[in-house]
């Protein structure tokens, strides 16, 4: 475990800007985004990015930045402060509100109505200040209170009247604007989280009703707006919440406008990775969390790599980990999945799994109630959400996409193996049929039956895999099969005479054992394939640990597979 000192701190999980500054974390340099932001002509901007891409570490960059008592030294070195002009003209001049909507989430809708009524109350009560205002009038003073005002114990932390919650991001910015004499700044974090949550939760109507009000209050009919910026990750129908605001601006993925500052350029990661002694890991990390590409830039996942060069920095034999996926459920994958593997464009599974491209017509613009109506529309959810990525476009505006690297590709074959032992589970008297197949050493039948079961699956043919990878998957088939035979004690990849069999099996009869070895046939070859995996069991003795537990029997085969064919045969 490495303890080098004198380096600077990885800032996991710190969304907050001014405590990675102040504390001296590693940071990448996104500050340029303000001065784009500033020589955009939208009054109201929305950038889409899939999860984990920096969205809510560069909104709280922005109100660092532009806050009335904001600190300017924390900016020191940083890209935005060689332009002196627009420091001066913009940096710590403008009141700034601030709503994170990621914690909007509730069962129901007076639930997520009460979220909302107190992210705008504990807002409102960082200006405390203007309840005693000289520059306000008194009944101003009480339209702050009602934004403050605070519920008996059981009920609600905030208490407003739908007027109230309707408009109080506008009274709000209305008040400061009187307060200090500078229109406000609008920042709305995760602006459609309470969507999903309501789409989930049954309550969509009524929250797309709350929501739709409140933006057109304060985004579209609020003289005291200087400006605004929203972050989210889907781009959600002009009609379902922003009807009418004809003074927004989406970025999303697909625009070339801020592109390089959602994720890290591989500069960037070059940079990082040198700075922590890793350079040596930079082709492992391109590999597993490069791929994304918005706008005309590639990019890779700031979550993944900032959580890879730690572990790889503390335990310099750690390998690559699945960061991003274990952040989410994977939803859009399941549905996607199980929606393809029933259908013809099966096929397009498979291709995508094996690195190649599927050519589609993307819609940025869906509600979420549209978004799993069809296969189509879960194509465009797939791409917005960055499990899917561009490489290129057709004349027909369709996009040529794939998935982006071997993390999101890990995620596609975790959740076509769920769907398959899910399958398996439901079929039980086949389960028996082939494990009786095996103790018997009936090797056609148990061919057979095997067969059958990778018929029922996507065929994984990643010609970015090493043979293992792929010898790993049909590995992993056959012990979803055997997992559901619930009195066999199998083990894998367990130490046993010079090396790790594949499966070792010691069935419900304490003097019969069963070892499996695995091979991938590269050209086919199934009979060569079968050849080998027995001499590998037989030279490498990978019998000797049932032998050394008592078993008086062990039944040795070899499976050799290719695409969905396959071949079993039982050696001496």
């Amino acid at each position: 475990m490495r303890t080098d000192s004198g380096k600077k701190l990885l800032a996991i999980g710190t969304e907050d800007f001014e405590e990675l500054r102040k504390t001296g974390r590693y940071y990448v340099d996104k500050t340029g985004l303000i001065s784009e932001l500033l020589h955009s002509p939208a009054k109201v901007t929305l950038f889409t990015r899939p999860r984990r891409f920096g969205k809510t570490l560069n909104m709280s960059m922005l109100k660092c930045f532009f806050e009335i008592g904001g600190n300017p030294v924390i900016f020191g070195g940083l890209a935005v402060s060689k332009e002196t002009e627009l420091c001066e003209s913009y940096m710590a001049k403008f009141p700034v509100i601030s709503l994170s909507l990621k914690g909007v989430s509730a069962g129901n809708y007076q639930g997520a109505r009460g979220m909302l009524c107190s992210e705008i109350g504990f807002e409102a009560m960082r200006f405390s200040f203007l309840e005693s205002s000289g520059r306000l009038t008194e009944q101003e003073k009480d339209s702050y209170r009602q934004l403050v005002r605070l519920g008996q114990p059981g009920e609600p932390q905030f208490i407003m009247s739908d007027e109230v919650l309707v408009n109080g991001v506008r009274i709000l910015s209305s008040l400061l604007e009187k307060h200090y004499g500078q229109k406000a700044i609008l920042l709305i974090d995760e602006y459609d989280v309470p969507l999903q949550k309501a789409f989930l939760g049954g309550y969509y109507d009524e929250m797309v009703q709350l929501v739709r009000s409140m933006f057109s209050q304060a985004l579209k009919t609020n003289p005291s707006l200087k400006f605004a910026v929203l972050t989210g990750c889907l781009r959600i129908s002009k009609e379902s919440i922003f009807t009418g605001m004809n003074n927004l601006k989406v970025f999303s993925i697909a625009d070339v406008s801020f592109d390089e500052y959602f994720g890290f350029t591989d500069a960037e990661v070059r940079e990082m990775m040198g700075y922590y002694g890793l350079a040596d890991s930079y082709e492992q990390a391109k590999n597993w969390y490069d791929g994304f590409h918005f706008g005309g830039c590639d990019v890779y996942c700031p979550w993944d790599v900032v959580n890879y060069c730690y572990d790889r920095w503390v335990d310099p034999k750690v390998r690559p980990q699945n960061y991003w996926a274990n952040s989410s459920d994977n939803d859009a994958v399941a549905e996607f999945v199980k929606r393809l593997d029933a259908s013809v464009a099966a096929k397009e599974l498979e291709q995508l799994v094996a690195g190649e491209a599927v050519m589609k017509e993307i819609h940025q613009e869906l509600t979420y109630r549209e978004m799993y109506d069809s296969i189509e529309n879960l194509w465009s959810l797939l791409y917005m959400t960055g499990y899917l990525t561009k490489r290129g476009e057709t004349e027909d505006e369709k996009l040529s996409l794939v998935i982006p690297n071997m993390e999101i590709r890990g995620i596609f074959k975790r959740q076509i193996m769920d769907l398959f032992k899910e399958r398996v589970a439901a079929d039980g008297a086949m389960v028996r049929e082939f494990c009786d197949a095996l103790k018997c050493g009936d090797a056609d039948t148990a061919e057979e039956l095997f067969r059958q079961y990778l018929k029922k699956t996507v065929s994984i043919r990643d010609t970015f895999a090493r043979r293992d990878l792929k010898e790993n998957f049909y590995h992993g088939i056959l012990l979803g099969i055997l997992s559901f035979k619930g009195n066999w004690y199998v083990t894998s990849n367990e130490e046993t005479g010079d090396g790790y069999g594949d499966v070792l099996i010691e069935t419900e009869d304490d003097d019969l054992g069963i070892v499996i070895e695995v091979k991938y046939a590269r050209d086919g070859d199934l009979d060569k394939g079968v050849q080998m995996a027995l001499r590998q069991i037989a030279e490498r003795h990978y019998d000797e640990k049932l032998l050394d537990d008592g078993v008086a029997k062990v039944l040795r085969y070899g499976v050799a597979c290719y695409k969905k064919r396959c071949k079993v045969a039982l050696g001496d």
